[in-house]
């Protein structure tokens, strides 16, 4: 790629006028900045909005934010939603529990604390006491627990901390019994997790990177470490590395009672690669357990010798494999649970029994397997849901799930696998009806012909013409499966009447690795087809119409709703594109946006690869004169995943073309990063905004 580059001494232009009729826009600074891709000349006129620690961009943003914040405050039922939001998730918020050493660990929110804070008990009817309590990290709640882990004694807890949202991770370790902190510090661990080995841990990270560069450089050579309590960071072991390979990424686990070390390597999101080494044995090397990266492997647990894995190799719906760590030879390989129609998600080994979680159509079903794969039983779930978690070990018969729906709240499940029997442990208690609503699944045709489910979610009594708000929400992508969920703040809509909406998209895992597969690289069309078609459904059965009809999504999401926003402005009234990839051309040039080419595919790679992004990339397909739904493009200014600069630079080309009195806005959410650890107050915040646009923009006047 070829890039030329004239910069102009254009300034950033300023205005606060604000009316309630005519939006007074800044106008942002262009440059004049072409790249060259294959003989084709790219303009990229506002590129100085990717340096996100730049002077400029720093009055950028608050200029944006106070335009968006101005329009915001005019909407008359604003602080009365937020009233609403606060009451509705101000209710105890539980995990499931986990055993370790005879203990019971477990997160709780007493309602509108800002982070879930730690908890342990002796047993399940002791008093529990307070273990850490992140709130006390920061004054704002903009620190949040990435991972936590116990060494095999119990002794040690390390936890790793996320500041403002960032993914970069930051570890200590703390004496359990005193709650002292001791002096070890670990920086620069990124989508790590922590496995304790004896007097120390396994993790993952970076060379620290240039200052300045935090949240955005690209993230290249990562490697696994091992830290020994008392040490410095700088003394720290290297396991595992790749000079060869910048652009792989490398984790460690643990397996057999801390027997077996496995790293697992990835060059993008989809396939992977085993290692794997004996700990038992002082002088083991690395052996190459599963080649990469054609397919997805996943270690389950190593039992008697024998280690199972959890695959998609010559089964796109996955199946159970038996390693005899004797002969682990991928053609010794023993199938344990065999494919079958319906997705094999997820597999614990608890109890000495196999507890197998499958997806059929977006909804989850679990069944307990002996260890040699014959059926046992079926777990008996309250109604078509999703089983969010899963908690056990092999030997204990107790495990800890917890189900729920779009109207069915959180509830964890205490389940003996030798008996099949579950009970209710903890049930939310939420300040709504949920009878009042219904929740239905329909099937509805594609652009291409393929039958694509979608669950349509409502208040009962709910007419069919024509005339309702709703909102329809998608993903497609990264074998990611959107399952029933539920989600407070989505009760204000639906109690004023709306509909919200969930497609189950093309790209995403619901159907297995073939569904996946026909929503990337050159078919990623199919997937915005899926969720044009959806709406056009919704419209066609009258659940609702054009000027009632929003969008939202988020990351790939936000890429979803920037696609059909400038596929379709005609078939939208409002769009909400959140922490969305939004440059197709540059996204693999910043932090981890590489990883993400096998879903994608790069502006590189070829002219076809080239001409394809561009054709639907949403920065690249804003054109002039058109008139685009109400927009408010939601980022954070920490987001080191998918960086702001994708949000701010489709911001301000939507403002430059912006043809309608509908608002075309920007919320830059600040001390904020992809949505993970976002503080309770900043996402009833959040939400206040997204669902105050979206409502005002659809013409409804809401009471709470």
């Amino acid at each position: 790629m070829k890039s030329t580059i004239i910069l102009t001494a254009s300034l950033l232009l300023m205005t606060s006028a604000f009316s309630a009729s005519k939006i007074k826009y800044p106008v942002t600074a262009k440059e004049n900045i072409t790249d060259t891709y294959f003989g084709a000349e790219v303009k990229d006129s506002y590129r100085w909005l990717e340096n996100d620690t730049s002077a400029a961009t720093s009055i950028w943003v608050k200029t944006q934010n106070k335009v968006t914040n101005d329009y915001l405050a005019q909407i008359p039922f604003r602080l009365e939603l937020k009233k609403r939001l606060t009451t509705l998730t101000n209710y105890p918020k539980y995990t499931f529990p986990f055993k370790k050493n005879g203990q019971y660990f477990f997160y709780k929110n007493n309602g509108l604390q800002n982070q879930s804070a730690l908890y342990r008990q002796k047993s399940l009817n002791s008093e529990p006491e307070l273990l850490l309590d992140p709130n006390t990290l920061s004054s704002d709640g903009t620190v949040a627990l990435a991972n936590i882990a116990f060494s095999k004694d119990g002794k040690y807890l390390s936890y790793s901390i996320a500041r403002s949202g960032s993914d970069w991770n930051e570890i200590f370790v703390m004496d359990v019994e005193t709650r002292q902190l001791l002096p070890d510090q670990v920086k620069w661990s990124k989508s790590s997790e922590i496995y304790w080995q004896g007097n120390g841990f396994y993790y993952s990270a970076y060379d620290a990177p240039e200052a300045g560069k935090e949240y955005s450089v690209k993230n290249e050579y990562q490697k696994v470490y091992f830290h020994a309590v008392g040490q410095n960071q700088n003394q720290d072991k290297v396991i595992y590395e790749d000079k060869q390979h910048a652009l792989r990424e490398c984790y460690s686990s643990l397996a057999g009672n801390e027997k077996l070390l496995i790293i697992t390597i990835t060059e993008t999101t989809t396939g992977n690669s085993l290692l794997m080494k004996d700990l038992s044995n002082p002088d083991a090397q690395f052996t190459e357990l599963a080649p990469g990266f054609d397919n997805d492997y996943k270690v389950i647990d190593l039992v008697n010798g024998k280690l199972y894995l959890l695959t998609n190799w010559k089964a796109p719906k996955n199946r159970l494999m038996e390693v005899d760590m004797v002969n682990p030879a991928r053609e010794n390989w023993k199938e344990i649970i065999p494919e079958t129609e319906n997705v094999l998600e997820e597999a614990s080994i608890i109890g000495g029994k196999i507890i197998a979680e499958y997806m059929k159509d977006a909804t989850n079903h679990l069944y307990g397997f002996d260890l040699t794969g014959k059926k046992l039983y079926e777990v008996q779930l309250p109604t078509l849901g999703s089983v969010t978690d899963l908690n056990g070990s092999n030997d204990d018969t107790e495990a800890f799930y917890v189900f729920t729906s779009f109207i069915f709240p959180p509830t964890i499940y205490l389940l003996n696998t030798d008996k099949n029997v579950s009970e209710v442990f903890y049930k939310t208690e939420v300040s709504f009806n949920l009878n009042d609503y219904v929740s239905e699944q329909v099937f509805f045709t594609s652009k291409d012909g393929t039958k694509v489910p979608m669950t349509i979610t409502y208040k009962k009594g709910m007419k069919k013409d024509g005339k309702n708000p709703l909102m329809l929400y998608g993903y497609g992508g990264f074998n990611i499966s959107l399952t029933p969920n539920f989600n407070v703040s989505r009760i204000p809509f639906l109690e004023n009447g709306g509909i919200y909406v969930i497609a189950n998209l093309r790209g995403g895992g619901e159907y297995g690795e073939a569904w996946h597969m026909a929503g990337t690289k050159l078919k990623k069309q199919n997937v915005f087809d899926d969720f044009i078609a959806a709406a056009e459904f919704l419209i066609a059965n009258k659940y609702t119409c054009k000027q009632k009809l929003a969008i939202d999504g988020g990351s790939n999401g936000g890429l979803l709703v920037g696609a059909c926003l400038t596929q379709r402005p005609d078939l939208f009234a409002v769009a909400i594109p959140e922490v969305g990839v939004l440059d197709m051309l540059r996204y693999h040039l910043f932090t981890i946006g590489w990883s993400w080419a096998s879903d994608y595919g790069t502006s590189d790679e070829s002219k076809e690869m080239f001409e394809y992004l561009r054709g639907y990339s949403p920065l690249h397909n804003v054109k002039a004169g058109v008139k685009y739904p109400a927009t408010m493009v939601m980022t954070g200014d920490h987001d080191d995943r998918v960086v702001p600069a994708h949000s701010f630079k489709f911001a301000a080309t939507l403002q430059a073309v912006n043809n309608t009195n509908k608002p075309t806005l920007i919320r830059i959410d600040s001390k904020a990063g992809h949505g993970a650890g976002k503080p309770i107050g900043k996402l009833i915040e959040a939400q206040t905004d997204m669902w105050s646009f979206v409502m005002w923009n659809l013409g409804m006047k809401p009471r709470f």
